[in-house]
């Protein structure tokens, strides 16, 4: 056992738990260094189970029993199977303390993939101990501020909670390529003139939100980048400062377009005349010529508005301080009246938009016919050409004809020559065509098929980079854990000890077997023998019995024979109770031992103590109840 002793305790050492250097068997354990053990484990097991449990015992009474209830349900949820309660961890025994042990330690996380990922040093630590304490406090459950302990105190306490507002952040830029440079300028700003993060916010509160947004906003334009160059950038078959360059002038252009469109003045139409005409009469004004237009509604509604204000205000500043509810009435009709008229000009305009929509489609409607009507007077017209040539060609057709079949003649050769040099020149342009063709599909197919190649070479180029740093990780972590381990734990001797144990056991199955074989021997010697004597005994007696019946002496002989058997029968009966009763004493002696070991008595003392403490707090308890 002190093997696994001391295995168990290098294991507690390692989880975090204080054990000092005297100790050296789980027989030394203390009821606060086994709830300490027991607490370290839970947490590297399962951090929001174990966030709320303490290290420690508590003075009162009555908080430990709570404290050993609360981990003796932490450690039935982890699943142990023993019996287990407060009395474990209060008043426990080496049997239980070694069982207990041992099973949180089996329990204990090994090294994942995700822990070698991180960074090694200082900053491991921190973001260690950053992620258990995130974790411990989205695993405890809010309680209200009524409701909380003095250990809940600490993860919800009040604290201050501000609004999720980001503001727009400038930081320093790094070059973009591995070899490229950083201009002088650039440079010399970000180091003079550009301010530190926290000084470019309006509040302090604001940072985290700030640089959370400014940082997505970053990944999320990165995985943009790589989703287009990957599907069209590489069939641009450019470099990427090439294709951001004709992206960025194909931006400038179409922002160019778009100004140029803005600022040029619009096309005089008879549309637009129309509407500045409108726009005139609904302002009031007269045409830029002198020439005196015709009012509209709104023209002398608002000239009889203006006359009517500029009454009301001449009697009103003739009597200011006698009409002062009559200047509320007035105040009130003009109102009135400007809503009328604000609502019959919205009324001109929508008819004034309604027969602007009409004109608009009759517009083009009479613009589809007339270019109809075009098309057809110029069919009718080739056609009349056509007739024109003819009607001349009438008087002298005979001589005509005869032209015209020479000239069909004519045409007919000429077109039979020509076919067949088209047909001289046609055969070797196919080929070459075909040839060309199928150059082109093979040089598409080839193409395609390094530009997969190429894809699959980049992906696999990412896969590999992930993985290198990854395993670079990984073995930056291994060798400061291997610094960090004590140099006197060398992993050749926990081999030669568990090498050790192993060799032992097997020695210890080898005796264990041994001796089963020997008593089968003699079980089966002591049957034979037991089988042995019975035949022999009803041999003999037959054989006595038989000369018993004529001589006296052997008569006398029987009955000695018979008590013989009977006394040996009770003789072996003796020593078979003899052997029981030997092992019921070595199974006493071991009952014995095992109660010694458990403590009864010291631990029957302190419950007693235990139980006095409680019966004071509960007697000072009812002192205070009473006072109150």
């Amino acid at each position: 056992m002190e093997e696994v002793d001391g295995i168990l305790i290098h294991a507690l050492k390692q989880v975090g738990t204080e054990v000092s250097e005297d100790i050296g068997s789980i027989k030394q354990f203390s009821s606060e260094l086994m709830v300490e053990a027991v607490v370290r484990c839970i947490r590297a097991i399962h951090p929001g189970l174990g966030a709320t449990l303490p290290t420690s015992l508590p003075p009162g009474m009555s908080a430990r029993f709570r404290v050993g209830m609360s981990l003796a349900q932490a450690c039935q949820e982890l699943g142990y199977k023993g019996e287990i309660g407060y009395q474990t961890f209060l008043y426990s025994n080496e049997t239980e303390i070694r069982s207990l042990l041992m099973f949180v330690v089996e329990k204990l996380p090994r090294e994942r993939s995700e822990n070698l990922d991180q960074p090694t040093g200082k900053m491991l630590l921190l973001q260690r101990a950053v992620a258990a304490a995130i974790r411990a406090q989205l695993a405890a459950p809010w309680l209200p501020p009524t409701c909380r302990l003095p250990l809940q105190q600490d993860l919800q306490g009040p604290g201050p909670w501000h609004r999720f507002h980001s503001q727009p952040l400038v930081w320093p830029r790094g070059p973009e390529g591995p070899g490229e440079q950083l201009q002088k300028d650039l440079k010399d700003h970000q180091r003079s003139f550009l301010r530190p993060v926290t000084a470019q916010l309006s509040h302090r509160a604001s940072a985290v939100a700030s640089i959370l947004e400014r940082h997505t906003a970053e990944l999320t334009a990165a995985q943009e980048w790589d989703s287009e160059w990957n599907s069209q950038g590489l069939l641009s078959r450019l470099s990427p400062q090439d294709y951001r360059s004709r992206k960025l002038t194909r931006l400038h252009k179409r922002i160019e377009e778009q100004l140029r469109s803005a600022v040029l003045p619009p096309s005089k139409s008879a549309s637009t005349s129309d509407l500045s005409e409108v726009l005139q009469a609904f302002r009031g004004s007269a045409p830029s010529d002198g020439v005196l237009a015709k009012g509209t509604h709104f023209t002398h509604s608002q000239k009889f508005t203006f006359t009517r204000e500029d009454a009301a205000a001449a009697t009103d500043s003739s009597t200011v301080g006698v009409q002062s509810e009559r200047d509320g009435e007035l105040q009130q009709q003009v109102l009135m009246s400007l809503q009328q008229q604000l609502q019959h000009l919205h009324g001109d305009v929508d008819q004034l938009t309604g027969d602007m929509k009409l004109m608009s489609v009759s517009c083009t409607q009479v613009l589809n016919e007339l270019k109809q009507r075009n098309l057809g007077n110029s069919e009718k017209e080739e056609k009349m050409e056509m007739k024109k040539k003819a009607i001349d060609l009438l008087p002298d057709a005979d001589n005509n004809l005869v032209q015209l079949q020479l000239v069909v003649e004519t045409s007919v050769k000429r077109v039979v020559n020509l076919a067949a040099q088209w047909e001289k020149h046609r055969a070797p342009l196919i080929q070459e065509h075909r040839r060309l063709k199928e150059m082109c599909s093979n040089h598409h197919l080839e193409s395609s098929r390094k530009l997969s190649e190429i894809k699959s070479l980049h992906e696999k180029i990412r896969v590999s980079t992930e993985e290198a740093k990854k395993k670079e990780d990984m073995y930056k972590q291994l060798v400061a854990q291997v610094d960090r381990l004590p140099q006197e734990a060398s992993r050749s001797a926990y081999t030669q000890r568990i090498l050790e144990i192993v060799s032992n056991i097997k020695k210890q199955k080898e005796e264990i077997t041994k001796i089963l074989m020997d008593t089968k021997h003699l079980q089966k010697e002591i049957n034979s023998l037991t089988g042995k004597l019975d035949r022999t005994f009803a041999v003999t007696d037959e054989m006595v019995f038989k000369d018993a019946k004529k001589d006296e002496s052997v008569r006398k002989s029987y009955k000695y024979l018979a008590a013989l058997h009977e006394n040996c029968n009770q003789l072996i009966q003796t020593i078979e109770d003899t052997g029981t009763i030997l092992r019921e004493i070595r199974d006493l002696e071991e009952q014995i031992e095992t109660e010694n070991g458990n403590k009864t008595v010291a631990n029957l003392e302190r419950i007693l103590e235990d139980y006095r403490a409680v019966r004071q707090e509960n007697s000072a308890l009812a002192a205070k109840v009473r006072e109150a």
